[in-house]
Formats: C-alpha cells, sequence, structure tokens
C-alpha cells in the first residue's frame, strides 16, 4: 500500500484476488495471528507470576508493582491511533516487524533493570508501544482475508491467549524457579523475537473485482450502433450515387454533345456530395466529442474511486458517525467490567469461606470457560441465521455477563462461585474475540474503514482499561467487601449493552440524519445520470433523423 507519493515496505508481495479468498494465504495470516496472541495478551496475562519477586527484591509494595502491567496495558491500547497511522503509512509487515523489535527488547532490557521506574520504561512504556503495534494490524489484516468464516477463524486463531495461561504459563514459573526472575524474562524476550518472522509473514491483500473488457463497440448504446449502421449506408449510397451518376453523364454525352447540360449535372451532383459529406462530419465530431466527455467523466469517476480506496493516515472522520459513537461506548463501558473477577475472585472466595487452594481453580474455570467460549462464537455466527445478527448475538452475551457479574455477588459457596466464574470465563472468550473484529461489520463501519475505526476505538476505551483496577480498588477499601468491585464491574457491563443496543438504529439514521441526508443525495445523483442518459438517447435520435434527412 502506498499513500502520498511514499511506497509501503514489503517483503512479501501483495496477493490479488477478485474477492476476499476466506482462505489461500489467509490460514498462514491466521497462524502468524495466533503467535502474535499468545506472546502479546498471554505474556501480558502470565507476567502476574514475576509480580512477587519484583515486589520482594526492590521491595515495593503490591500496588506500586501492579501498575507495570496497568501502564503497559494503558500505552498498548492508548496508542491505537498512532498503530493506525502508521500501519497506513507503511504497511502491515513492517510495523508489525518494528514492534516485534521493541517487545523483544523490552522484555530482555526488563532483566537488566535495578529500580521499578526502570521497569516502568522498559516494560511498561517500551514493550506496551511494541504490544499496540502488533496486535492490531495483525487481527486487521485477518479480517481482510475472510468475509464468510471471520468470526470463527478470528475466535480458533484468538486462542493463543488461552494457550498461553495454560501452557507458557506454568512452563514460566518452573524456569523462574529455576533461574530465576531476570532470566526468565531474557527468555521471554527471546522467544517474543519470533513476532518479526510473523510480522514479514503478512502479505498484503488488494481486492481488485474482475472487469469485462470488450471492444468499443460493445460498450455502445442500441442507439448509437443505429446511428452507426446509418452513417455506413448513407456512405454507400453516396458511393453508389457518384458512380451512378458518371454513367449517366457519359451517356448523356453520348446522346445528348450539349456541353450545358453536362456542366449543370455536374454542378448539381457536386453540390449534393458536399452537403452529404459536411453533414456526415459534424456527426463525426459530435460523436467524437461525446465520446471524449465521456472519457473525461469515466476518468474522474475513477480518480474518486481511487481517493476513496485510499484512506487517509488516520481518518478521525469515524467519530462522526453515531453508530461508531456508541459502539465506542459500548467498548469504554464494558472495559470497566472485565477486570474484576481475575484481580478479586481469589480474595472473594476466601472471604466467602473457600480455602485459598480451592480458590486458586477458580481461575482455571475461566481460563478453560474462556476457550470453549472463543470456539463457541465462532461457530454460532457462521450460522446463515447469524450472519446478518452479530450485533444481536453479542448484545445477549453482554447481557448475560451482566447478571453474572451481578451473581457473584449473591452466591456465598464453593460451586456456585465456580458456576459464575465458568459463565464469566464463557461469555468473556466470546467477546474478547469479536469486539474488534465487528468493527468489519456494515453495520457498525465496513472493512473499508476498519484499520482507522479500530485505533480510534481502542483509544477510546483505553482510558477503562486504566481507571478500572484502581477504581475497583477505591471501593473494595471504602466499603471493606471484595463484592462491591463486581457490582462497579456490573454497573459498567449493563451501560455497555444499552449503548451496544443503540448501534444498528444509529447506523439506520434513527438519532443522525446524516444517513438519510446521503440516501437523498445519492438518488439525485442517480437521477441525474438517468437524465444524463435521456438526453443522450434524445441526441442520438436526432442524429438519427438528421442523417435519414440526407
Amino acid at each position: 500500500m502506498a499513500l502520498r507519493g511514499v511506497k509501503a515496505l514489503r517483503f512479501l508481495g501483495p496477493n490479488v484476488y477478485a474477492e476476499a479468498p476466506n482462505g489461500g494465504w489467509g490460514w498462514v495470516v491466521a497462524v502468524a495471528f495466533f503467535v502474535v496472541e499468545t506472546f502479546t495478551y498471554g505474556i501480558i496475562k502470565s507476567f502476574g507470576i514475576f509480580l512477587e519477586d519484583m515486589r520482594k527484591e526492590f521491595d515495593e509494595t503490591n500496588s506500586r508493582v501492579s501498575w507495570v502491567v496497568s501502564i503497559c496495558v494503558f500505552v498498548m491500547t492508548f496508542n491505537g491511533p498512532l498503530s493506525s497511522v502508521i500501519t497506513n503509512r507503511f504497511g502491515f509487515q513492517f510495523v508489525v516487524m518494528i514492534g516485534g523489535l521493541l517487545i523483544s527488547t523490552g522484555t530482555i532490557a526488563t532483566s537488566f533493570t535495578s529500580s521499578l521506574n526502570q521497569i516502568y520504561i522498559t516494560y511498561g512504556l517500551v514493550t506496551g508501544l511494541g504490544y499496540c503495534l502488533t496486535f492490531l494490524p495483525t487481527v486487521t489484516i485477518l479480517s481482510k482475508y475472510f468475509t464468510h468464516r471471520r468470526s470463527l477463524v478470528t475466535a480458533v486463531a484468538s486462542t493463543g491467549e488461552s494457550f498461553a495461561m495454560f501452557a507458557l504459563a506454568p512452563a514460566f514459573s518452573a524456569l523462574r524457579d529455576l533461574i530465576g526472575w531476570r532470566h526468565s524474562m531474557a527468555v521471554i524476550g527471546a522467544l517474543q523475537s519470533i513476532i518479526i518472522i510473523c510480522g514479514a509473514l503478512l502479505r498484503p491483500i488488494i481486492i481488485h473485482p474482475k472487469a469485462t473488457h470488450s471492444t468499443e463497440t460493445d460498450t455502445l448504446s442500441p442507439k448509437e450502433l443505429e446511428v452507426l449502421r446509418t452513417k455506413e449506408n448513407v456512405e454507400s449510397i453516396d458511393l453508389g450515387s457518384v458512380s451512378t451518376a458518371d454513367v449517366g453523364v457519359q451517356a448523356h454525352k453520348d446522346e445528348c454533345p450539349s456541353e450545358e447540360n453536362g456542366l449543370l449535372h455536374k454542378e448539381v451532383k457536386s453540390y449534393t456530395e458536399s452537403k452529404c459529406l459536411e453533414k456526415s462530419k459534424e456527426e463525426c465530431k459530435e460523436s467524437d466529442a461525446e465520446k471524449q466527455v465521456e472519457k473525461d467523466e469515466e476518468t474522474k469517476s475513477g480518480e474518486k474511486k481511487l481517493s476513496a480506496k485510499n484512506p487517509p493516515l488516520l481518518d478521525f472522520s469515524i467519530l462522526r458517525e453515531c453508530s461508531f459513537i456508541f459502539y465506542s461506548l459500548f467498548g469504554l463501558f464494558a472495559t470497566l467490567g472485565f477486570f474484576a473477577p481475575p484481580l478479586y475472585i481469589i480474595d472473594l472466595s476466601v472471604s466467602r469461606g473457600v480455602e485459598r487452594e480451592r480458590a486458586t481453580y477458580m481461575l482455571s474455570a475461566m481460563a478453560v470457560a474462556e476457550v470453549l467460549g472463543r470456539f463457541a462464537i465462532g461457530w454460532v455466527l457462521t450460522w446463515k441465521v447469524f450472519r446478518t445478527r452479530k450485533l444481536l448475538v453479542l448484545l445477549a452475551c453482554v447481557v448475560v455477563m451482566t447478571a453474572d457479574l451481578v451473581g457473584f455477588t449473591l452466591v456465598a459457596e464453593f460451586w456456585g462461585l465456580a458456576v459464575c466464574c465458568g459463565l464469566y470465563g464463557f461469555f468473556m472468550g466470546t467477546m474478547a474475540c469479536t469486539h474488534i473484529p465487528m468493527l468489519a461489520e456494515d453495520d457498525v463501519v465496513g472493512i473499508e474503514r476498519m484499520s482507522s475505526a479500530a485505533g480510534v476505538y481502542v483509544f477510546i476505551h483505553s482510558f477503562a482499561g486504566l481507571a478500572g483496577p484502581p477504581l475497583g480498588g477505591v471501593l473494595v477499601d471504602v466499603t471493606q467487601n471484595y463484592g462491591a468491585a463486581f457490582y462497579s464491574c456490573g454497573a459498567g457491563m449493563g451501560l455497555s449493552a444499552m449503548f451496544l443496543g443503540l448501534v444498528k438504529p444509529a447506523k439506520k439514521g434513527l438519532f443522525c440524519q446524516r444517513g438519510s441526508v446521503k440516501r437523498s443525495a445519492h438518488q439525485r445523483e442517480r437521477d441525474g445520470g438517468h437524465k444524463e442518459e435521456e438526453s443522450g438517447e434524445q441526441k442520438s435520435e436526432n442524429r438519427t433523423n438528421d442523417l435519414s434527412s440526407c
């Protein structure tokens, strides 16, 4: 992709298709996304195994140590627009490779730090920025390779996060016990360099619909074809009349040697021929001029289409669409509902009388259910009945999630909490793997504007990710009840359900008149096109009549 005269950096050539392939090289991109998901979100969720060692070595509080992950996640989401800008400017491959380099460098540098403030910079800022430059571009280009099976492929590929929690977290924990947290961080940074290879595999995709190459006469209307046939008949008649006139004049000369009659006949013949030739020349000039005008119009329309296909570096005009605003508010408040169960479920279970060792199984239940939820939502959204109702499916998941968060505050024994954790993990999986790819649906913004929309969307809900954990901590400190954090999350999730339900009506123009204005403008253009066609047909008829009279 090239923008503003500068070519994007590519390491493998682009794939050109008449339509989204729903496979092909897209499967390679899906595997690359799985690996990227494993070494981005998977490492973030597994980073907690090192926090206790950092706290003891630097003699810091739990609050200050927990800010490492908070800063990293905030930088990752806050710089979503930056990721969109440089992706539109330099292409997917180059950006993801640079992100992989930043991730590996920041994680390895963390192993050499001597204070917690340095870790804020190395892991929070550098690695967080690398996460930003790898995740969004990868999920965006994966959405371009698939249409019918987009939800299923994205759901399956996003299980890399859960795979990291199952397989890598225990392995890293054992490695930490064996060689210490510093050397373990260096090993993790070396493994994360594989993201650079994944970035090189993200071949750009270009969609060029099949064009019919026809001759010039194939593109002419029936009226124009009739005019051309009439011209040919007139020319043949003219040539025939000239030859006949010559024969007649010669015979007249033989019979009547009068020179005056011969000269008079020649003058009449030449006058008739000149008139017909002048008219035919005028018709040719008119047809050539009309063809030139049509070519100019086609060129202008082609330039407009090209400019539409090449979006600006960061399209903030997306904020003018009510549907995108409501969807962004959904993401903002839904993020408030994500943090409480993983952070406070163990302490909540202990406060309800569950042994701490048994309480740790709650996290395992969430992880298993999350994998099942990702597979389930990907499979359900491939059903024909739900292909045009994906927002309704997501809305149903959000509503059930809201009820489940409230349920955490009502149960008081192990199995009740385990069921709530299972439901939370399941519906967390359904939402986590669909809320960003859902931007590609026409009910939200569409695949053409997804790249810029994803950056702005992630930027908006990054503030909730930064403010959510401190807000829950304040409520717990004030009320001395861990259930208060779940109440705040339930309230945020309920508000997100309300805004999500307003997305489709807003897209139809219920809250804004922009959609109706655009439709009326499109109708006026279409009517104008019909009028131009009618006038063109009228001109063709007039030319036919003139040629006939000639």
